[in-house]
């Protein structure tokens, strides 16, 4: 006989294991975004991704969805593609909040975590992948 008591914890940590699941989920970019992408990145090359990146002010990160960051430095713009994606940062209404510890860089492997902008409360967590600059050929 299952009891009561068993049956709620059996559940509670079926939740929680799913919850933690670490797959990746496929990446969705509607074409809205795409465009968007593409418009920021013509005319440029990719070039070998990069394991870290210097500290950016939000005024040089550009949220296009929730799989797609960019950020700019100087006449380089890095894509950020996050692990799984970065669930609710691309609603216009979460921003990104990245805790550093002892460097004043952003890494591949960085926990981020997205942060509703009117409430204050933390909404979810993504994981930065290498970053792929971007840069305009010589001419």
């Amino acid at each position: 006989m299952i009891r009561p008591a068993h049956l709620m914890l059996s559940l509670g940590v079926a939740t929680i294991l799913a919850a933690c699941s670490t797959a990746v989920g496929q990446e969705a970019r509607s074409p809205d975004a795409q465009r968007e992408l593409d418009k920021a990145l013509a005319g440029r090359t990719p070039g070998k991704p990069v394991e870290c990146i210097g500290n950016f002010r939000t005024s040089n990160m550009h949220v296009i969805d929730d799989w797609t960051i960019l950020f700019r430095e100087g006449r380089t713009i890095y894509l950020q593609n996050p692990e799984g994606g970065c669930s609710g940062i691309g609603s216009g209404s979460n921003t990104l909040v990245t805790r550093l510890y002892g460097t004043g860089q952003l890494c591949r492997g960085d926990i981020n975590h997205v942060v509703d902008l009117h409430t204050g409360i933390a909404g979810g967590a993504c994981v930065f992948t290498p970053f792929v600059p971007y840069t305009r050929p010589a001419n």
